[in-house]
């Protein structure tokens, strides 16, 4: 059964602005410890590139607080909730407390796409639940 669903619709100018005005604080704030090490890895290599691993991760965390109903309200938070891709390079999230334990106790389960272009990205979640 769907719990909810939540999409975001990103221009990725905001997150250049943002990450020029805060710098690593900025990026520190919205991403998890796996999320940061693949951003550490894709910004040296190439800058626009990190930017937007960043820019789909900012989108994919709203899309997911539009799904579960809470926004960013506790226990939701930015770095929370980690999207992290699988071996198949299917994107999926990864929770951390106490957000993990809200959504077990629930029984939800997500389903992930994100997507980008080189000025826009959009991500879209659909929180599920699988167990009564």
């Amino acid at each position: 059964m769907i719990y909810g669903i939540g999409t975001d619709l990103l221009r990725v100018a905001r997150i250049h602005s943002a990450f020029e005005a805060r710098g690593m604080r900025f990026v520190q704030r919205i991403l998890g410890e796996r999320e940061l090490q693949i951003f550490n890895r894709r910004f040296e290599r190439n800058r626009e590139r990190g930017l937007l691993f960043l820019a789909t991760r900012f989108a994919a965390k709203e899309a997911l607080s539009k799904a579960i109903g809470l926004g960013m309200r506790q226990p939701m938070s930015w770095r929370r909730a980690e999207f992290v891709n699988a071996p198949t390079g299917k994107p999926t999230v990864e929770l951390n407390e106490p957000l993990k334990s809200w959504c077990i106790e629930r029984g939800l389960s997500f389903h992930v796409s994100v997507t980008d272009e080189a000025d826009m990205v959009c991500a879209f979640v659909v929180a599920e639940v699988t167990t009564v």
